[in-house]
């Protein structure tokens, strides 16, 4: 494994082919490194037992409901849920809490913080900005 940081590119996308049985994906080389290096200790060591993968699919399920979208999102860019994310806007404070379905502002749910920017400003925002949050798809 510790050749793998080494190892020309054209030999990792090959050795992806023996492992994976198929092209390799599109993807930056440290990506192709890192599911090389867990393809091979798969092999050597045996992997995940059947109950251990039947409860990482129930946590998952839990945790987005099965919604392809949601799955696609990092969960690390999402605030934890209680958070309470506070805005002025023209004088007024604006409370903003996340919750397990998207965010709740004036007691109302909302699934986008942009939603939430709208409502206050009447006009389309970011609400990654609005909030003074990163652009959580770029993570600048």
């Amino acid at each position: 494994m510790a050749a793998l940081k080494t190892t020309p590119t054209q030999e990792l996308k090959a050795q992806w082919r023996d492992l994976f049985d198929s092209e390799p994906p599109p993807f930056n080389r440290r990506y192709l490194e890192s599911r090389l290096a867990y393809r091979i200790q798969e092999l050597t060591y045996g992997g995940l037992k059947p109950k251990t993968v039947k409860r990482l699919e129930a946590l998952g399920e839990q945790l987005d409901g099965g919604d392809r979208k949601k799955s696609r999102i990092r969960a690390d860019m999402m605030p934890i849920i209680g958070t309470r994310l506070i805005r002025e806007w023209q004088g007024v404070e604006h409370v903003v809490t996340v919750t397990a379905d998207g965010f709740d502002w004036q007691g109302r749910p909302y699934k986008s913080l942009s939603a939430v920017a709208r409502a206050i400003t009447g006009t389309r925002w970011n609400g990654w900005v609005f909030f003074g949050l990163r652009n959580h798809r770029r993570g600048a």
